[in-house]
């Protein structure tokens, strides 16, 4: 973990879950009289803010780039869409459908605030922005993908949590987290959600699940025609992703994966891989 810099900028509420949790309006600054907490060169625009007084982890995003001298990178690919930076749109579709998918009983983060800056960024397509913040709490601050900055004891205390998830009476470690992982990609898909960026590095080693930015749902469907003529073609993908992420955990906990028992998990929550099958011929 490393700190910066950061500025407090005013602010105000453009969604909230509760009122009791403190506001963290911070904004990385190269001379600023608050600090943020970054845990990897992953979390590209998120860090550490502070604690709940239940002792979880209060994240958040948007607060500028993590890695680069430089605040924000605009390259221009993605319209508005900026290195360091969260659109309002992206912030407010993370808040609600993270709501939605916590309701589902779905281990994920506490959505606390979504928050708009009181400044302007001006982007170099003309454009000037201001910056929002998604401010949310969850219990543990790494993500799959931060192994490598990880000491082994503290990936060893995640994991020794697993136990009280081991339902199934599993000896092999990456069976409790596929149970787990394909456990909530079922129950995404029954309610037709499409998360859309299932990977390592929106799984945090608590097994709860970020990032719903590009999620969609019949509730909060996207806005383009295009998109939602092509959603249910995403849905299969998800499948291949979820399974990537239980050999990335396998990999980094020195175990050997049984492809045939994960492949057998998949098959009885209806993700029965042979429908996929290509034949050599």
């Amino acid at each position: 973990m490393y700190r910066v810099s950061a500025n407090e900028i005013p602010y105000k509420v453009i969604l909230l879950k509760d009122e009791e949790y403190e506001v963290f309006p911070f904004l990385r600054s190269d001379y600023g009289d608050n600090e943020l907490l970054c845990v990897s060169s992953y979390h590209g625009r998120s860090y550490l803010v502070g604690k709940t007084g239940d002792g979880r982890f209060v994240v958040s995003k948007g607060n500028g780039l993590s890695y680069s001298q430089y605040q924000f990178l605009h390259t221009g690919e993605f319209g508005d869409d900026t290195l360091g930076l969260l659109l309002r749109q992206d912030a407010e579709r993370d808040f609600i459908m993270g709501q939605e998918i916590e309701a589902l009983g779905i281990k994920t983060n506490h959505m606390e605030y979504v928050l708009e800056l009181d400044m302007e960024i001006a982007l170099p397509n003309g454009h000037r922005i201001k910056p929002c913040l998604l401010q949310y709490d969850v219990e543990c601050p790494y993500r799959i993908c931060d192994a490598a900055f990880m000491t082994q004891e503290q990936i060893w205390s995640e994991v020794a949590k697993w136990e009280n998830m081991n339902e199934r009476g599993y000896d092999m470690t990456h069976m409790i987290v596929a149970n787990v992982l394909i456990r909530n990609l079922r129950v995404l898909h029954d309610h037709d959600i499409l998360h859309n960026a299932i990977s390592e590095q929106n799984y945090t080693w608590a097994l709860e699940l970020l990032d719903f930015e590009l999620a969609c749902s019949p509730a909060h469907p996207y806005t383009s025609k295009d998109d939602m003529r092509h959603v249910k073609d995403l849905f299969p993908r998800e499948i291949m992703q979820t399974y990537v992420v239980i050999n990335y955990i396998a990999g980094v906990l020195r175990e050997n994966i049984d492809f045939e028992k994960v492949d057998e998990l998949f098959t009885e929550y209806g993700f029965g891989l042979k429908q996929f099958v290509v034949n050599m011929k």
